[in-house]
C-alpha cells in the first residue's frame, strides 16, 4: 500500500469526520452485541423454567418482555449510529475525491506542452476519472467496512473468549486458512488490477481519438476498420477484466465455506460441552449468533481487499503523473511589468520528442510597439519562435530577453498574461460564441466583445446566426468554418488588450479581401503593441516594421518590405509568385 500513502494527508485534513465515523462504528457494534447476550439470557431462563429451576411463569415473561424491549432499543440506537458513521465516512470520501481531482487537474495545468505531446488525452482523462473513482472506493467504503470489521472482530472475539475460551478457539480455527488465502489472492489481484486500468486507459484513448477524428473516418469510409480496431482492444480489455473478476469470485465462496465450518464446530463442540454440563444452551445460541455476525465482515474481507488492491494500482498510476516536474518553471513570484521589447540572441532549439532542430542561431531585436513578420516554408521554424516567446518551451542554446531581461527571470504568469496568442490551429470550447471571445477577458462587457468581433471582421457573421452571440458551438468549434474559427480566436486575443500580440498563420483560412480588412483593423488596434505576424503571405507581412525569412531554422533574410523586395532571394520570389496568382484569379 505504498502508493496509497499519498492519501494520508487527506485523512489528516478530514480527521474529525474520520474520528466521528470510527467512534460511531464502535458504539454501533457494541450496541449490536447486546442482542446475542439478551437472547442467551432469555434462552437460559426458558431452559431453567423447563427444568423447574424457576417456577414462576410471570418472572419468565417479564424477563422476556424486558429483553425484547432492550433488543429493540439497542437495534434502533445501533441503526442511528450506523447512519451517522456512513454520513461521516462516505461524505469524507467524496470530499477527498473532490480534492484529489482538483490536485491532479491543477498539476496537469502546470505541466508543459511537451508533456501533452508525449501522453494521450484518453489516458490523462482516465487517471483523473476512473483511477480517482477507484481511490474513492478505498477512502470511503473500504475504510468504513474495514473499521466495521476490525471493531466487530475485536469486540465479538473478546466476548467469546470471556464466555468460553475453548469453544472460541475451535470456532476461530479456520481463520489462519483465511489469512493465507487473502494474502495469496491479494498479490495476484493487485497485478491484474493494474493491467485492467492500463487497458481501460488504452480503450479511453482510442475512443477519444476516434470521436475527435470522426470527420476523417467518415470522409475515408473507414468506419468498419475503426470498429474492428476498437473491437480488438475492447475484447482484450474484456479478457483482462474477466481474468480479474474470476479471481475476485473466489473470495466470497471461500469466506462462506470457512464461516460454515465455524458454525459446524460451534454446534458440535458446543453441543458436547453442553452435554458435559460445561456451558448452558444459551451460550451455544450466543456463539451461533456471534459467528453469523462475523459472516459479513469476513465475507467483505475479499471485497475490501479487492478494492484496496485496485486503489493501490490506480493511485500508483496517478502518482506517476503527479511526480512529473513541469519542464517550464516559474522562477520568481515577483510581479514583472511587461512592456513588449523582444530580443533573440543566437537562439537554437530542438524538439526532444521528434529531435527536429527547429531553430539554429536565430537573432533579431523587436522594439516595443513595433511589428515583426516571419515568413518561410512549412517547417522552417516560424511557430517555434511564437512558442518560445510565450515560454511554452525553453531554448537549448542562446537567450531570449523581454524588456532587456532574460525570459526565465520574468514571472511566468505575468509574461503569459501580457501575450495575446492566436495559434495556428484555432481552438474553440464547447460554449457560446460570446463566452469563447470572453475567454480572453472574462470581465468584458458586451460592447467590448462586439468591438473585438468587429475588429476581427466576424461581427456580421455572428449576427447572421439565429442566436447571434449566444449561439452554442460544438466541440472544438465544429459547427463553424475554418475562417470563422480563426476570426473568433483573433477577437479573443484582441479583447485581452495585451502588450504583445502573436498571430500564428491565423489568416490562412480567409480570402485575401477579408485578410486585407482584418490587417487594416489590426494595424489600428495594435498601434502601441508589439506584434508578431507569422504568415505564408507577403500581403500579411509587407506593412511590418521588420520582416525575417526563415529556412530550415536559419534566418536567411531580414529587413523591411522595400529592402527585401529589392533583394534577390526567397522574399522576392514568393512576392512575385503570389502576385502572379492574384492576377490569375
Amino acid at each position: 500500500m505504498k502508493a496509497l500513502r499519498f492519501i494520508n494527508k487527506f485523512f489528516y485534513k478530514y480527521k474529525y469526520r474520520l474520528i466521528i465515523g470510527v467512534s460511531c462504528t464502535i458504539i454501533a457494534k457494541i450496541l449490536s452485541l447486546i442482542t446475542p447476550v439478551l437472547i442467551g439470557q432469555s434462552l437460559d431462563m426458558v431452559e431453567k423454567y423447563i427444568k423447574n429451576e424457576v417456577t414462576d411463569l410471570q418472572i419468565v415473561k417479564d424477563l422476556l418482555l424486558q429483553n425484547l424491549l432492550l433488543v429493540l432499543g439497542a437495534v434502533l440506537l445501533s441503526g442511528v449510529f450506523t447512519f451517522i458513521m456512513r454520513q461521516a465516512i462516505i461524505n469524507m470520501s467524496r470530499y477527498i475525491e473532490f480534492d484529489l481531482k482538483n490536485e491532479i487537474f491543477e498539476h496537469y495545468q502546470k505541466l508543459s506542452v511537451n508533456f501533452y505531446k508525449k501522453n494521450r488525452t484518453g489516458d490523462l482523462m482516465n487517471r483523473i476519472s476512473e483511477d480517482v473513482g477507484k481511490v474513492r472506493m478505498y477512502v470511503g467504503p473500504a475504510i468504513m467496512y474495514s473499521i466495521n470489521m476490525i471493531t466487530l472482530f475485536v469486540i465479538v472475539i473478546s466476548y467469546m473468549v470471556k464466555i468460553d475460551l475453548t469453544l472460541t478457539l475451535y470456532t476461530l480455527l479456520p481463520l489462519p486458512i483465511l489469512s493465507v488465502s487473502i494474502y495469496l489472492l491479494s498479490r495476484e489481484i493487485n497485478k491484474r488490477s493494474r493491467i485492467v486500468q492500463e487497458y481501460l486507459s488504452k480503450l479511453t484513448s482510442v475512443t477519444q481519438e476516434y470521436f475527435s477524428g470522426i470527420n476523417v473516418i467518415k470522409a475515408y469510409g473507414i468506419e468498419r476498420q475503426s470498429f474492428n480496431d476498437f473491437d480488438t482492444i475492447a475484447d482484450e480489455s474484456k479478457e483482462k477484466n474477466i481474468a480479474l473478476y474470476k479471481l475476485q469470485a473466489l473470495f466470497f465462496p471461500l469466506m462462506i465455506l470457512l464461516i460454515g465450518i465455524s458454525n459446524i464446530l460451534v454446534i458440535y463442540i458446543g453441543g458436547m460441552r453442553y452435554i458435559d454440563g460445561m456451558i448452558s444452551f444459551g451460550v451455544i445460541a450466543q456463539f451461533i449468533i456471534y459467528v453469523n455476525m462475523l459472516t459479513w465482515p469476513v465475507a467483505v474481507v475479499g471485497w475490501v481487499t479487492s478494492i484496496i488492491q485496485q486503489a493501490e494500482a490506480s493511485q500508483k498510476r496517478i502518482n506517476e503523473f503527479l511526480k512529473v516536474e513541469p519542464e517550464i518553471q516559474n522562477f520568481t513570484d515577483e510581479i514583472t511589468k511587461i512592456n513588449g521589447k523582444i530580443e533573440f540572441k543566437n537562439v537554437s532549439f530542438t524538439y526532444d520528442d521528434t529531435h527536429t532542430n527547429a531553430l539554429k542561431n536565430v537573432s533579431f531585436k523587436l522594439e516595443k510597439g513595433k511589428t515583426l513578420a516571419i515568413l518561410g516554408k512549412t517547417g522552417a521554424g516560424k511557430s517555434t519562435i511564437a512558442n518560445l516567446i510565450a515560454r511554452l518551451y525553453d531554448v537549448d542554446k542562446g537567450e531570449i530577453c523581454i524588456d532587456d531581461k532574460p525570459i526565465k527571470s520574468i514571472n511566468l504568469n505575468n509574461l503569459r498574461n501580457a501575450i495575446g496568442f492566436v495559434p495556428q490551429d484555432a481552438f474553440l470550447f464547447s460554449d457560446t460564441i460570446e463566452n469563447n471571445i470572453k475567454f480572453g477577458n472574462e470581465d468584458a462587457v458586451k460592447e467590448v466583445i462586439v468591438n473585438a468581433a468587429k475588429n476581427a471582421h466576424i461581427h456580421n457573421n455572428i449576427e447572421d446566426f439565429s442566436k447571434a452571440y449566444d449561439t452554442f458551438i460544438g466541440e472544438r468549434g465544429v459547427t463553424l468554418s475554418g475562417g470563422q474559427k480563426q476570426r473568433i480566436s483573433i477577437a479573443r486575443a484582441l479583447i485581452k488588450e495585451p502588450e504583445i500580440l502573436i498571430f500564428d498563420d491565423c489568416l490562412s483560412a480567409v480570402d485575401t479581401e477579408t485578410e486585407e480588412i482584418i490587417l487594416n483593423n489590426l494595424k489600428e488596434v495594435s498601434k502601441h503593441k508589439t506584434t508578431i505576424i507569422i504568415t505564408h503571405r507577403v500581403s500579411s507581412a509587407k506593412n511590418a516594421d521588420l520582416i525575417i525569412v526563415l529556412d530550415d531554422g536559419h534566418v536567411i533574410q531580414n529587413g523591411t518590405h522595400d529592402e527585401l523586395f529589392n533583394q534577390i532571394g526567397f522574399y522576392q520570389d514568393i512576392y512575385n509568385q503570389q502576385l502572379m496568382e492574384k492576377i490569375a484569379e
